[in-house]
């Protein structure tokens, strides 16, 4: 039997708390990140 989750996979619930906080977000002073969940 395998896990619902991988190792570094993460809910939507989770990411949605996270994706506020990461840098490159549009409107903010410097480039924007591609994926954010890069930086995670």
């Amino acid at each position: 039997m395998t896990a619902a989750y991988h190792r570094h996979d993460m809910s939507d619930s989770v990411w949605t708390l996270l994706e506020p906080n990461l840098p490159g977000q549009r409107g903010q002073w410097g480039g924007i990140a591609q994926d954010n969940r890069r930086f995670i």
